[in-house]
């Protein structure tokens, strides 16, 4: 196993995720597929609770941009073909990554429709934009 200079995400319980994580640890991989491992349980607190609290499309975009660098995490975001009258109509999508665990994949897309919900703001810039961006 590689050692870190730095605190890496403990793993999940037996059975609970298919993540992938002792298999990316195990292997010859670059640095840049191990930044995932730096999202420890408190900085994936904190990194839920700064995406609850967008206030608005260009700080979403901002957050996008981090989650890619920093941790190689890509979202995807669509909106229905057909048209949008509620949340529902926007799909948020955390594409599958080794070490990614599967309730992180899961909270973050919940994280943001959360602000989207606060701030509806969000969601009508997105659709005066033309509405897609990933």
């Amino acid at each position: 196993m590689n050692a870190f200079p730095y605190p890496i995400r403990t793993e999940c319980p037996p059975g609970a995720c298919n993540c992938g994580r002792e298999v990316l640890l195990q292997s010859p991989a670059s640095e840049a597929e191990l930044r995932i491992m730096r999202l420890t349980r408190e900085e994936e607190k904190r990194l839920l609770q700064r995406l609850e609290s967008l206030r608005s499309l260009e700080d979403l975009r901002h957050l996008e941009e981090l989650l890619e660098k920093q941790l190689g995490i890509t979202l995807t975001i669509t909106l229905s073909p057909n048209e949008v009258k509620t949340l529902r109509g926007i799909a948020i999508l955390v594409n599958e990554q080794p070490g990614l665990c599967k309730k992180t994949r899961q909270a973050i897309p919940q994280a943001i429709k959360k602000s989207m919900e606060q701030h509806p703001e969000i969601a009508f810039e997105m659709l005066n934009e033309g509405g897609l961006f990933a």
